[in-house]
Parts: C-alpha cells; structure tokens; sequence
C-alpha cells in the first residue's frame, strides 16, 4: 500500500487533489481501492498495514502523478531528435528520416537506439507509449523485447509503407502482400511473445499514412484490424502537403478514406489531425477514433495549429502525443506545456498587424494545465481505449512521484503561496526530469531495467 499526496484529472478540467491518501494495489498492479483521509476506516486500515511493514510513504514534498501516456513516437527517429526541423516534412522525410530508419536493418545498432529511447521515456514519466517502428521485422521485434525487458507498456506497429511513389526502394515493404505478412507476423509475435502474459505490450495495426501505402495495402491492414481487434495508428491530415494529396489521390480526406479502408475504429489513433473538416470531427466522433495532438512537432511541420479546444467540446478523443523526432523534445512535461501555449496562441493570434478583434481565430480555443494535464494522462488511456491514466480502483497503478525539494530540480514551491492545485500548476509549468523521482508501472518500480513492487 502506497501513502501519498498528488493529483489526476479523471475529467476533463477537473483536478482531483490526493490529500494524503492510501492507495491499496493488487498483486497484478491494479488499484483495488484508495481510501481518503476523511473515511471511516482510514486510519485503522494504515495502521494495520504500518504494522504489518506493508507501506510505502512517500517523502514530504513528494507529490504523485498517473504516468504519462505519449500517443505518437517514432521509435527509430530517436538519433535524429533536434536535428533537421528546418525543412517542409516531405523534404524532412526523404532527405533525413528515411535514410534514418533504413539503418535498423542493423540490429546492433537497432537495440542501442531502442535501448537508450525506453530508458530516457520512462525516465521522462512516460509509462506507455505508442510507437511506429519502421519496416523490419526483426528490429520491430527487438523494440518490443526491450520495453519487456524494461516494463514499459507500449504499443508497437511495424510500419507498412509500400508505395513506390512516396517511399525508397531501400526502406519500404516490397509489395502489399509484404506489407501484410508483416503485420500479422509482428502480431503473432507479440501476442505469443513468453515474456508478454500480462499484455503490457501490444500489437498495432500501422498504415505510416496515406501516401506511404497502395490501396491494396490499405485494404488489406483494414481487415486485419477488423480480424485482430487490434489497434491502429496513423498520420491524419498533418499538413498542407499531407492534406492535399489525399484529396489530389483519392477526392476525399484523409479522414474518410481511413475509414473508407477499415481503419477508424475505437481502437484508432490519429496523429496530428491539423486539417480536420467538420465533416472528419463528426466522423471520428461516431466512429470513437481518437487524435493524438502534437503539439511541439505541429509547430515545425503541420503549417497549422490543431483545434484542440473544438475537437474536445466536439467531443472527440484527445490524447497528448511527443511525435519524437518531428518534435524536439521527449518529454510529455514540455508537450504539456507546449499544449497550453498553442492553445493561447489561438486565442490571441499571431498577427499584429490585424486588429486585436479580427487577430485571434474565431470562437473559444485555449485549454489551461488542468486541460492539458488530463490529455497527457486520463485522455490518453480513453484515447487507447485502456485503464490507465486514473488513480481509481480497475486502473493500472501507472505513476510517478514528483520531488519538488530534488537538489537539481527546477520546482520552486512556497508554503506560503503554494496549495492544492496551484502546485500541481507549477509543477505542470516547471518541472523537469531531475523532478522525477520514481516511475512505477503496473506498480512496478521501474529505473534502468531495475524492478521492485510496492508491497
């Protein structure tokens, strides 16, 4: 059992403060019950379990957060965080990343890369993770090993991306039929995988996007997610280049094509989604897909800012995604930070030569923290369709502990000004890796492949 004070957002724009409460955790990592400071039975409940050297205090200053939940990375672009984001993304994808991803025919070069990404995620706060890996099959099953080994939960997709027009010769399935073998081979892997009975990693259904694959391609992987139940991950509509050529290729968007193809289910997740019509937002709402909103790489790459503040009143799933390396930074603290700061940019707007009546883009459009808070936890679980990102009883114990007295820590807090959700804020708009003190996945304490249970 776990004593401890800290913050979920179990809605959206509700802060839920955990005044020093008592978390009670199964043997499988799922929370049974968590009991209050002002509940009948608290007290005696924490001193039997004092008694009985079964919990764990955390440290004042120390505050728990659900474990980050990062909707888009691209596992194999880790070398390349930071580097070439001066170029439109078709140039960024021929010049920089593709060359990139063909070095994972390399294993030992693939489970350096792989390694060094999982440690630095879940050193991050990032429990889960949803991946695109790249078209070998080997080196997408050495990314899977490695966030077993690590205890992270992720799921992983090998890319599909057959198009002779939009993809090299060099890192591309060579045919549909490929393509296809592909993926159900990395989905029998995975699932019969001896180190994988609790499921903490899972199989994704990956069409890269659009452009990347042949109709037959896209055909094929539809009924393979509708055989599998398993889900699906894809760019959708992230900029002005992605957008159009949808609409030159097909005469519809990307939104309707996917699920023209099969792949928009409750099991979906859609990266980027900048270029969404009314039309698209009321049919993934129907279809209960959901939007991975990247923020830091929308800002290099999408030519546009994603309405997220319409997509959320729409009703639309949102979760919160890092896009490493079309974003510039891992942390989900600073595409935290980086969601609020889009948001305000919409409301303000960018051009001061308009009139500050005819600046900003119409109707509400910034979210605060307490938004962007539950996006890159609780939203993220809903978006996946998984119990995480919540500390309530059926939820996976995903959490880390937040030392805001950490020696080389950024969080300044003052007892005089500081309470209940203003330190949450600061610690959302402040802290930094050093901050994190432990991550705990499925109630495991997880650092550098070092694992111990909260008993």
């Amino acid at each position: 059992m776990l004593s401890a004070s800290g913050f979920h957002a179990p809605e959206l724009g509700r802060i839920d403060v955990l005044d020093d409460v008592l978390i009670d955790i199964g043997d499988d990592g799922v929370i049974a019950a968590v009991h209050r400071s002002g509940d009948p039975n608290y007290r005696v409940i924490r001193e039997a379990r004092e008694a009985l050297g079964e919990l764990v205090t955390l440290p004042k200053g120390t505050y728990l957060l659900p474990g980050f939940v990062d909707l888009h990375v691209h596992a194999p672009q880790y070398p390349q965080l930071g580097n070439a984001l001066d170029v439109p993304l078709e140039v960024w994808l021929q010049k920089y990343t593709f060359p990139l991803e063909a070095r994972y025919q390399d294993i030992a070069f693939t489970r350096r890369a792989y390694s060094l990404l999982v440690d630095d995620l879940i050193a991050n706060g990032t429990t889960t993770a949803l991946y695109f890996a790249t078209v070998h099959q080997e080196a997408t099953r050495v990314l899977a090993d490695i966030c077993l080994e690590r205890g992270q939960r992720a799921l992983i997709g090998k890319v599909a991306m057959d198009n002779p027009d939009e993809c090299p010769d060099y890192s591309r399935d060579l045919s549909p039929e490929a393509a296809l073998e592909g993926t159900r081979a990395l989905i029998d892997y995975i699932r019969g995988h001896p180190g994988n009975g609790e499921n903490r990693v899972m199989p994704v259904v990956t069409p890269r996007f659009l452009p990347s694959c042949s109709d037959a391609t896209l055909e094929g992987l539809g009924a393979i997610a509708r055989e599998c139940g398993c889900h699906v991950q894809t760019h959708c509509s992230e900029s002005d280049w992605a957008h159009g050529y949808a609409l030159s290729r097909f005469g519809r968007t990307d939104t309707t094509m996917l699920d023209h193809f099969g792949l928009l289910t409750r099991r979906s997740v859609l990266a980027h989604a900048n270029f969404l019509t009314a039309g698209d937002m009321e049919l993934i709402r129907l279809r209960q897909a959901a939007v991975a909103h990247c923020p830091l790489s929308n800002v290099y790459f999408a030519n546009a800012v994603f309405p997220l503040r319409a997509a959320l009143e729409k009703g639309l799933h949102v979760g919160l995604g890092t896009d490493v390396s079309g974003g510039p930074s891992a942390s989900m603290l600073e595409n935290t930070r980086g969601a609020v700061l889009v948001s305000r940019m919409l409301k303000s707007g960018v051009d001061p030569d308009l009139a500050a009546d005819r600046r900003a883009a119409p109707g509400r459009t910034e979210i605060d923290f307490r938004d962007a808070f539950h996006i890159a936890t609780a939203g993220g679980g809903i978006a996946l369709d998984l119990p995480i990102g919540k500390f309530e009883p059926g939820y996976q114990f995903d959490a880390l502990a937040i030392d805001t007295r950490a020696d080389k820590g950024t969080v300044r807090l003052w007892d005089e000004f500081d309470s209940g959700d203003h330190i949450l804020q600061k610690i959302i708009y402040t802290a930094s890796r050093a901050n994190i003190a432990m991550v705990w996945i499925g109630a495991m304490e997880v650092r550098q492949n070092r694992c111990r249970r909260i008993p």
